[in-house]
This record gives structure tokens, sequence and C-alpha cells, in this order.
């Protein structure tokens, strides 16, 4: 081998060990010359060719490590790929891993918050319909206590009613026959010696008179008797004209009563009706103008001297009021323009004017008025059907037009589905829902109850117009007070001065009541006192104080008395009232 080519190896293998370490400081000149220099003494030795064979060898076993160390480093370089890409798949799967899990987390959280959300709605719904519910319970409750408290209020004053109505009576019977006593015995101890001369005087007169007719009628029926015996004629002339004037008598008695039971089938008022403006049996032509005349003459005075309002003797709350005028003029301005009438409910407590009211509004709007009470129904029974019809039938004769008011409508008006209601009052309450379906020209339909709840439903479906009538207030009571009081205490007569009025003379007795110092501030305070009280209770407490002047031997009223029997009357509402209360307890 040449010495070039051994430079030459050492050169590659110099370059092989700088690929295969890396950098290297740079190129040793000096030993490159010296590994020459021992390269020519190795080529002079004779052992040369040995050393060459041992050098080739070494060199092919360094190429071989070489060949390995680069096998071996492409191995590792291999593993640490195989590593490297087990790391990033490890990594990666790690990495979605950790995003499922954050993934699961963040749903468990959102279905944990939704979850919660529900509950929390649910909670509210819940919370919600209880409170709903609660709130109906309560109302329902208090519909119930109102109602209870309203009938209990009710019978409380139907009981007191119907006690002073039987103590009133009692009292007016027991005055009344004391009075009536005493007036006999004093008339019969004036004239018991004149009554008796005349009575004797009478009697022979009426004797002498008797027994001279007597004689006379006996006398000429026994000259009678022998001539028509004698006569054969006049005694079959007399039995014909006997047979013909009981024949006569017979036929004339029988056609009137026919007669008059036709024309009181037409004319005459069903037997439900209690109270009616319309005539039973009309006039004769001249007549009934003349009549008519008249009426309009004292309308039109009556309306001039009342000032022309239709309402002065209802005291009601100013748009109660109100809304009572709207009602007639409306009623009546229906009338003249043939539309269809409204029907009417009044509701609230006994005594505050229903009735009255009603009438007033058919006396304002021009209608004929008629009214019946709906307990008078139920004891007809089967007869209730066709008393009902016969009452349509009756109102269609008026020319003018009907106000039907029906008191207590309750009575038999009630909801069908009630087991007190008997087969008859349903029937009754079917044929006036059969008359009352359409819209009347005929008609105006009013009723009046104390308790709306009860009534039928179709009943309140044929109602245009709902008005409550309350308990009258402390204005309405002062009003009321001072209209009672010059009702009953008012009657003419002469008058001086008082700080209330005029001194009234009572109309069918010679004494005056006397009025002194009962100030408007006394009436005012009684209007106070008097909470709770209804217009009726009102009128009975003015006619207490009227009965409690009678009482006195000088019939005088002042306000120590107007007082006593204000307190004694509020006592006495207050005690109903209580005992009303305990009377409904268990």
């Amino acid at each position: 081998m040449t010495l070039n080519r051994r430079i030459s190896l050492l050169r590659r293998r110099q370059s092989a060990d700088e690929d295969s370490g890396g950098r290297t400081s740079g190129f040793d000149p000096e030993s490159l010359e010296r590994g020459a220099k021992a390269l020519r003494e190795i080529n002079s030795s004779p052992h040369a060719k040995q050393v060459f064979e041992v050098m080739r060898k070494q060199e092919q076993t360094r190429l071989a490590e070489v060949e390995a160390e680069k096998a071996k480093m492409a191995a590792i370089q291999i593993q640490l790929d195989i590593e490297r890409q087990r790391n990033m798949a490890e990594e990666q799967r790690q990495l979605y891993q950790q995003q499922s899990q954050v993934k699961a987390q963040v749903m468990r959280q959102e279905d944990e918050l939704a979850r919660k959300r529900m509950q929390q709605e649910h909670e509210t719904q819940r919370r919600n319909n209880a409170e709903l519910v609660k709130m109906q319970e309560e109302s329902s409750w208090r519909q119930e206590q109102a109602r209870r408290a309203t009938e209990e209020q009710i019978q409380a004053q139907q009981r007191q009613t119907e006690k002073e109505r039987a103590q009133i009576e009692q009292e007016t019977i027991r005055v009344k026959a004391m009075a009536e006593a005493e007036a006999r015995a004093h008339e019969a101890k004036l004239t018991e010696d004149h009554n008796r001369r005349m009575l004797i005087e009478r009697m022979n007169g009426e004797r002498e008179k008797w027994l001279a007719a007597i004689n006379t009628t006996f006398s000429h029926i026994e000259g009678g008797l022998r001539e028509l015996l004698t006569d054969r004629s006049k005694l079959a002339m007399t039995v014909g004209g006997a047979t013909a004037l009981a024949a006569g008598v017979y036929m004339t008695r029988e056609g009137a009563r026919v007669s008059w039971g036709y024309i009181n089938r037409i004319l005459g008022q069903p037997s439900l009706i209690r109270e009616s403006s319309m005539s039973k049996f009309p006039l004769p032509g001249a007549i009934s103008q003349v009549a008519k005349r008249f009426l309009s003459t004292a309308a039109g005075a009556a309306k001039t001297s009342t000032g022309g309002s239709g309402f002065e003797n209802v005291v009601l709350h100013p748009s109660l009021q109100r809304r009572i005028e709207q009602l007639a003029k409306a009623t009546s301005n229906t009338k003249s323009h043939q539309a269809p009438f409204r029907n009417m409910l009044f509701y609230g407590p006994p005594g505050t004017g229903k009735t009255l009211v009603a009438r007033e509004i058919a006396r304002k709007s021009g209608l004929d008025y008629a009214m019946m009470t709906g307990g008078d129904v139920a004891p007809l029974g089967p007869q209730a059907v066709t008393k009902i019809h016969e009452i349509f039938d009756w109102a269609k004769k008026s020319k003018k037009g009907l106000l039907l008011f029906i008191d207590e409508a309750d009575a038999f008006l009630c909801e069908r589905n009630s087991i007190h209601m008997s087969e008859a009052q349903r029937s009754a309450l079917n044929a006036l829902l059969f008359r009352t379906g359409d819209q009347s020209r005929d008609i105006v339909l009013v009723l009046a109850t104390n308790r709306p709840g009860d009534l039928d439903s179709a009943i309140t479906d044929r109602i245009d117009e709902v008005i409550e009538f309350p308990l009258p207030r402390e204005e309405e009571r002062y009003k009321l007070l001072k209209l009672y009081l010059n009702k009953y205490l008012s009657g003419g007569g002469e008058s001086h001065e008082s700080k209330w009025g005029p001194v009234f003379r009572v109309r069918k007795k010679p004494q005056k009541i006397t009025v002194k110092d009962l100030s408007d501030d006394v009436i005012r305070e009684a209007a106070k006192k008097t909470e709770g009280f209804s217009g009726r209770e009102i009128a009975k407490l003015v006619a207490s104080v009227q009965a409690a002047v009678y009482g006195r031997p000088d019939c005088t009223l002042d306000s120590q008395l107007f007082k006593e029997i204000v307190d004694y009357k509020v006592s006495e509402h207050q005690q109903r009232i209580k005992l009303a209360a305990e009377g409904d307890k268990p």
C-alpha cells in the first residue's frame, strides 16, 4: 500500500471520527506528519505487510464497530422516535381524557344547574300554587262567613221584626180594646136612660106598625084568594105568571153568574198579585175621559208642588239615587221608542227601600205597577204554573206597560239543583223562564232579594241591571230621621216658634204635639248612634217616639225623651244582633 493511499485512508478515518464524534477542535497537521513518518518507517520495515494487514483488519474492525455503532445509534434513534411517538400518543390520550373529563364535568355542572333551576322553578310554582289555593280558600271562607253573617242578620232581623210586629199588634189590640171599652162604657152611662126610652117607644111603634101591616096583608091575601078561587081564568094566569117569574129569576141568576165569571177571568186581577195600579174594570167613555183629565191635572199639580224630581220620599246614597233616576228616565224613553225593556235585580238587607224604589220607578216612567211575593208561589203547588201564566197574560192587557215587582224572589227562583226545591217550584221557575226568554216590550221584571247568590243562573241571565241597596250611611240616616219626624209628628194645626220647627196638631185627636228644643244637632247625634239601622228600623224608631209622646198628658216631645228612645232602640238593636249570633252557634 502506498503512502499516499495510507494518508488518504487516515484522512477518511479522521473524517469518520469527526462525523461520529461531532465537532472537533480542528485539524492537527503534526499528527498527520508523525503518522506519515510512522508509515514510512513501517513501509521500510520487513514486517510491513503484516503490520498493514493487522492495520487493515483493525480498520475493518473499526469500521464494523462504527457501522454497529451507527446501527445502534439508528436503533436508539428509532427507539427514541417510538418513545417520542408513544409519549405524544400518551399525551394526546391524556389530553383527550382531560378534555372528556372537563366536558363531562361541565355537562354535570350544567345538568346540576338545570336540575337545581328546575327544582327552584318547581318549588316556586308549588309555593305559588299553595298561595293561590290558600287565597282561594280564604276567599271562599270569607264569602261563606259573609253569607252566614248576612243570613244570620236577615234571620235575626226577621225574628225581631216578627216579634216586634206581634208586640205592636198585641199592644194595638189591647189599647184599642181598652179605648173601645171605655168609650162604650162612657156612652152607655150617659145615654142609658135615653136609649131605654127610645127603645121602648121604637118597639111600641114598630109593633103597632107590623100589626097593622100584617092585618092589611092578610085581608088583601084573603080577598085575592077568594077572588082567584072563584075565577078560574085569573087562577090560571096567576099560576103561569108565577112560573114565568121563577124561570126568569133562575135564568137571570145563572146568566149573571156565567157573565161575571167570564168578565172576572178576562179583566180580573190574578190572585198572586198583592198590589197593583191597574184598574180592574174599564170606565165608560165619558167618565173615562173626565177621570183621565182629573188624574193628569192632579199629577201635574203634585209634580209642581214637589219640584218634579219624583223621588222626594226616597232617601238613598246620592250616587245610587242618580242611578235610579237614570233608570227611570231610560225606562220612560224605552217605552216611548217602543224598544225592549231591561230587567232589574235589587239586592241588599231588608228595609233599605227596594219596594219603594220599584214603585217610584214605575210611577216616574209612566208604567203600571204590580207586586207579588215569591213566598206565595210554593203553597199553590201544581197550580203555581197556571198562576204564573195568568200574571203574564194579565200584564199584556196594560196599555202603558207593566213593571212587575217580585219581592223575596229567592223563595221560588232559587237554584234548581237545590234539594229543598219541590217539583211544583221547579215547574213554576221553568214557567217564569219560558215567559221571560225573550226581551219584552210589555213587562219590566224587577226582582228583589236579600240573597242574590241563591238565584238560579238562568234567572240572573235574564237580568240587565243589578243594583245593590246598602244600609244607609250617617247622612242618609239624618235625612230619614227628619223625613219620618215630619211624617209622624206633622198634622197641620197651629204653630209657634221653636228650635226645631212648628207645633203640629194631631189630625185624629184634639191634642197637639209640641216639639221643644229638638235641634238639628240632636237629630244628627241620633243619626251617628243608629249605625247599622235600615230605613225600616229608623221608621220604627220614630213610630216609637210618636207612641211615647202620645203617652204623655201634654203630648210634648223634647230632646230628653227623644234621646232616651234612641238609646233604647240602639241597645235593642245590639241585643238583637248578639242574640242572633249566639243562636247560630253550634
